[in-house]
């Protein structure tokens, strides 16, 4: 028994000489294990210029930095790679001036060639493309860029844009190895010759199974967001794909992984498993553009009338749809951006619900109540048809609730080759969409048919005249450098947009994670991706 005690107790003190057992100590070798929502099913890419999935970003947000940061508190641009920055008057020239010493996880250096080598992969990579990468809305107006010495950059765009600035943060326009522009767009979606500066560096991607990344010695130019600038703590994270729910929540219950990261929020018996369990849910609104209902407004369309499409947003109970749909302390929408966008305007006094306001703009345009308690006119029922890629809860409380002031809210589930033709084809009355961005100038490429990512969405969301209002609205916000301006157009355009019905506001779009009780300093960045720089594990 004495040995038994004795032998415990040397291994007691073996183990109080390996470092002092700080949590993020290297020498514990740790590994964070990370369950993330299954990857793109028909466009599973890792390049950051290209790929528009969320979990993609957040995982490129760990291996590549970008030129700038933004403080997911404030908003604010803060500097990264790049020290300091002008802006000319005339806001078509940006100047960068880099930090020193920064390389790439290959050990190549990032100097001002390299960035400028990656404006010019840009550029082509939306050529190649025909406009598809996820990047092209990044660069609107970019025409190059150029070194004008070692540690100094020039980004020449041919109108100004006042979102570029905040284009320079994102994982989108992060800085790689310009040598894997010589590659094909396909090849660099699976990870080939991708490499970044980041704290991590990319050790391999395989599509729909995992992602795996290690940490970087000498990393030491974190931005000034996260409280460690230097080396990551954690050696190793590794990112597998799963597709049940039910199987995520067990698996950070029992262990299995630390991190469980699905794409539509917990439902509120999985959060309270979680949080029984001893780990925490962490929750940031997804910035840019909330969940919005958009009605087609071509003729023939019974959404082409704006007392309908006033009506059909009165008769939407926000609150009850936040609360039902996702639990009792989920947030209800407050306006067509996400309450995290910068430029944000609350607008929940003219989404309040009103059922009794939507019956009077039904009745004065004419609609009266059926037999069925549907609404008729000239002998036609207010059928509004809405496609839905798949069965859930959302679309059928929505229905219900229409159906209180008399909308027949038909939900028709589209077959995959439906999915891809129904807006082109305007085959649908009501649509929804959204996009993640922490600036407001993302409602554009959804709502503006000059460069939206479906023209026919845009065109037929706004009749012309209102079309043209929006398109002046963006303009007076982002061709100009004067701050003061675009936080006043943009506060007219949320304005404008409720007030014609073009956006009907649906909910929140929340990132909900569950965090093991074992792990430490989590924190989303400004797009609520992950940030690993502060993590530790116990």
């Amino acid at each position: 028994m004495r040995k038994s005690v004795a032998v415990i107790a040397a291994g007691l003190l073996a183990l109080s000489g390996c470092g002092g057992g700080n949590a993020g100590d290297s020498t514990k070798n740790q590994t964070l294990k990370v369950s993330y929502w299954p990857d793109n099913p028909t466009f599973s890419c890792i390049d950051p210029f290209q790929v528009y999935w969320i979990e993609s970003r957040s995982i490129i947000r760990n291996f590549a930095d970008s030129l700038t940061d933004q403080d997911p508190k404030t908003g604010k641009i803060v500097p990264w790679l790049a020290e300091k920055w002008e802006i000319s008057a005339d806001g078509k020239t940006y100047t960068f001036h880099l930090r020193d010493g920064v390389t790439f996880a290959n050990g190549k250096k990032l100097d001002a060639q390299a960035v400028a080598d990656n404006a010019t992969g840009w550029i082509a990579t939306v050529k190649a493309t025909n406009g598809a990468a996820y990047g092209a809305s990044y660069i609107q107006g970019l025409t190059g860029a150029k070194v004008v010495d070692p540690r100094t950059v020039e980004f020449d765009l041919s109108a100004p844009n006042s979102s570029f600035l905040q284009a320079t943060s994102t994982t989108t326009l992060a800085i790689t190895d310009p040598a894997e522009f010589q590659l094909s767009p396909a090849d660099r979606c699976t990870g080939k010759g991708v490499v970044g500066s980041g704290l991590f560096a990319l050790d391999h991607y395989t599509a729909k199974v995992e992602t795996v990344l290690t940490k970087r010695a000498g990393y030491a130019w974190g931005s000034e967001t996260s409280t460690n600038r230097g080396e990551a703590k954690i050696d190793k994270v590794v990112f597998n794909y799963v597709a049940e729910d039910s199987v995520r929540t067990g698996n950070l219950i029992s262990g299995a992984t630390d991190i469980a990261w699905p794409r539509n929020p917990f439902s509120p018996q999985d959060e309270q498993l979680i949080t029984k369990s001893g780990a925490t849910v962490e929750s940031r609104s997804l910035p840019g553009v909330a969940y919005n209902l958009y009605g087609n407004t071509a003729a023939g369309h019974p959404l082409a009338d704006p007392q309908l499409r006033q009506a059909l947003s009165k008769a939407i109970d926000r609150k009850t749809y936040a609360t039902t749909i996702y639990g009792a302390d989920y947030p209800t929408v407050e306006g067509p951006f996400e309450t995290t966008t910068p430029y944000f305007t609350s607008l929940a006094g003219k989404l309040a619900y009103d059922p009794d306001g939507a019956k009077k703009l039904l009745d004065a345009a004419g609609w009266t109540v059926g037999a069925d308690g549907i609404r008729t006119r000239s002998g036609k029922k207010l059928i509004i048809d809405f496609p839905i890629t798949a069965g859930s809860a959302g679309p059928e409380l929505l229905q219900a609730q229409l159906k209180q002031v008399g909308i027949d809210l038909q939900l028709r589930t589209l077959t995959t080759a439906q999915q891809a033709t129904y807006l082109a084809e305007g085959s649908y009355d009501l649509t929804s969409t959204y996009f993640t961005r922490a600036d407001p100038g993302a409602l554009q490429f959804i709502l503006n048919p000059e460069v939206s990512n479906s023209k026919a969405l845009a065109t037929n969301a706004t009749t012309p005249d209102v079309t043209k209002k929006i398109q002046e609205l963006f303009a007076r916000a982002l061709q100009t450098t004067d701050a003061k301006q675009t936080e006043q157009a943009y506060a007219e355009l949320q304005d404008y947009l409720v007030d014609q019905g073009v956006t009907i506001p649906l909910f929140e779009r929340l990132q909900k994670v569950g965090v093991s009780a074992e792990v430490h300093g989590f924190a989303f960045t400004s797009e609520s991706f992950l940030k690993l720089n502060d993590v530790t594990k116990d």
